[in-house]
């Protein structure tokens, strides 16, 4: 059963989802409301995991990165990314996918969330506490230029995904 660290960082995902499934509900006419609930939401969803959750991991291993550390750090970098421009259907095509494989390897059996769950042990609920106390996080308007977009698209290519997901951007 998964434990008090995990779900809360799961519910985070889910209420997520449907705020970007509400901006999208007619993707012709993305809720701007919606979609900058969702922009600050999934912001301080990943300043949790990198601020507290990874770094907590890496103590209770004695300094060792979680193996798959990596990896959750360049798909943050590419979503973080992906959150500067003017949202249009393509870019948020592009961090539907990303969050598809992402969200799989922090939430399914013997995922990130269930090896910080069984590291914390007597820590979860000090490290739940901070995690549930994480500051919302200054979200800055829109940048939409060129070199923005080229940014994106390195990001994105640099966690690993297809470019093809970046071609309509």
């Amino acid at each position: 059963m998964p434990g008090k660290i995990y779900r809360y960082l799961a519910d985070d995902h889910r209420r997520l989802d449907a705020l970007l499934e509400r901006a999208m509900s007619d993707p012709a006419n993305i809720d701007a409301s919606s979609y900058a609930q969702f922009r600050s939401g999934l912001l301080k969803h990943i300043g949790m995991e990198e601020k507290v959750l990874l770094p907590s991991a890496q103590k209770l291993r004695g300094g060792e990165p979680l193996p798959v550390a990596s990896k959750l750090r360049l798909d943050h970098g590419a979503l973080a990314a992906l959150l500067v421009p003017t949202p249009t259907a393509p870019l948020v095509a592009a961090i539907r996918a990303i969050l598809k494989v992402h969200n799989s390897i922090e939430e399914d059996p013997h995922g990130m969330y269930d090896q910080c769950e069984e590291l914390a042990g007597a820590e979860a609920d000090q490290i739940l506490c901070h995690l549930q106390n994480y500051a919302e996080v200054k979200v800055v308007p829109h940048v939409d230029s060129p070199f923005v977009m080229e940014a994106t698209r390195r990001a994105v290519a640099r966690a690993g995904y297809n470019l093809e997901l970046l071609e309509k951007l």
